[in-house]
């Protein structure tokens, strides 16, 4: 059965419109948008409504590691020094704690205004290194956590194999995410069955980074996809730490995502997560392969990773979008704040990444980073039209930061001024997932969610 809202404004491709119709068809997707329409029977929406914002890397686990690394070491911290201790809280994870610990995630998410994530899910076997008797196990609890939240996924199974570049054995805290190329291939193929069941979901790959395949696991493991959907979204880390490109030059001679824009050919199925420390030729190179660069951009901060070449970038017309990724915050209004000024704090001056003069740089940012966000999870969304998913954000004109704002200045105000709960209402393929700021599940999630964190705190 077609269900009918009404909105007083909404952002369509072409712009902001008054009073939009939008017609949603039982498959979750809009069958129409028609602006300057009345309302007749249709269910008012209480807000503005925008399209709801991709989350292009989630590492799902890692949100009950959030808080916990802030302690300072006799010599500074760093990235490494992170992942050590991330290794060694993931050693208590079991299955179920996955799946509940994935589900009050997808809740916050869904809360704050994504509506997709894309999950490069690594951590496969148990914490002996053993595979489970079902190999795709925790790949599944990722999957249902997703459904029963209500957040729509793109799963990505992670190929890791090494330690560093040059296929150097891997270290004790990786053995969990371990894999033979027979053995991946086995888990690839039946979490590609599992999702094939909801149409929210779908499969990618993740060869996880240069430090962690050999060029020919890397061309095998795109291969491998390639034989179940050609076109698949493919995701790979890749010089997110100075370190990382200084070993990938001992390694080849080359800095690793010139690497990858030699050797793989880059194309739009392509997503390279971070690329923080790009020289000019990559940038360049980059932005014209048709991949997206995958922002991360309050991980980055937390991890001291370095500035993206943003600028340069988008100025070649590059596409980006934002990820959560270790979720030290799970806001998409806060990420898209945090890469400007981080930008301005490079560079030392205002509204960098705004393209023209008297552009709305909100706008802007909360646009691109929806279509690059949808591009790199391979899903008919990102936009409020004909044929896409039914997957919006009703925003909330109570929130005193959005108060007497339309247009483009809604997001600039969500974004750079003092909001605290821009979100009221949000959809995901035409079924409401929250309503006034709480999602149906949010209580009982978050219960579960305690239960583990005693366990695992204590």
């Amino acid at each position: 059965m077609t269900k009918s809202y009404f909105a007083e404004a909404a952002m369509l491709p072409a712009g902001w419109a008054r009073d939009v119709l939008f017609e949603v068809g039982p498959d979750g997707l809009i069958a129409r948008a028609t602006p300057r329409a009345a309302a007749g029977d249709a269910e008012r929406l209480r807000g503005p409504v925008i399209p709801g914002m991709p989350n292009l890397h989630s590492h799902a686990f890692q949100r009950a590691m959030a808080g916990l690394t802030e302690k300072g070491g006799p010599q500074g911290d760093s990235f490494w020094s992170w992942r050590k201790l991330m290794y060694g809280f993931l050693e208590n994870l079991t299955p179920d704690d996955v799946e509940v610990i994935a589900t009050q995630l997808y809740i916050e998410m869904l809360r704050a205004g994504y509506t997709t994530a894309a999950e490069f899910h690594y951590l496969h076997h148990d914490p002996k290194g053993q595979p489970y008797a079902n190999l795709a196990e925790v790949g599944e609890r990722i999957a249902a956590a997703a459904r029963h939240s209500g957040m729509a996924l793109t799963l990505l199974p992670v190929f890791y194999a090494h330690g560093n570049f040059g296929g150097v054995e891997p270290t004790p805290g990786q053995r969990r995410f371990i894999n033979s190329l027979d053995g991946f291939g086995r888990i690839l193929e039946s979490l590609a069955k599992t999702v094939q069941a909801d149409p929210s979901q779908r499969i990618g790959v993740a060869p996880h980074s240069l430090r962690a395949v050999t060029p020919e696991e890397l061309k095998a493991v795109v291969a491998a996809m390639e034989r179940i959907d050609a076109r698949a979204p493919i995701h790979i880390h890749a010089a997110e730490q100075q370190k990382e490109v200084d070993d990938c030059l001992s390694w080849s001679g080359t800095r690793p995502v010139a690497w990858l824009l030699d050797q793989m050919q880059l194309d739009a199925r392509w997503c390279v997560v971070h690329a923080t420390h790009m020289d000019a030729n990559e940038t360049k190179g980059l932005a014209r392969s048709g991949a997206v660069a995958g922002l991360c951009p309050t991980t980055e901060g937390d991890l001291g990773d370095g500035f993206f070449n943003a600028a340069s970038y988008l100025r070649a017309s590059g596409k980006i979008g934002i990820g959560g990724d270790s979720h030290a915050a799970v806001d998409p209004f806060l990420e898209l704040r945090l890469f400007e000024y981080g930008q301005r704090l490079k560079l030392e001056r205002r509204n960098v990444l705004a393209l023209a003069i008297g552009d709305s740089l909100g706008g802007q940012l909360y646009r691109g980073t929806c279509a690059g966000g949808a591009q790199a999870l391979g899903q008919n969304i990102g936009q409020l039209a004909e044929g896409f998913r039914a997957d919006w954000v009703v925003l909330n004109g109570d929130d005193p930061a959005l108060a007497e704002q339309s247009g483009d200045g809604l997001l600039d105000a969500a974004i750079f001024g003092p909001v605290r709960a821009p979100v009221r209402d949000v959809m995901v393929a035409g079924q409401w997932q929250v309503r006034d700021g709480v999602h149906a599940q949010g209580e009982a999630s978050l219960k579960r969610y305690r239960a583990v964190m005693k366990r695992l705190l204590n």
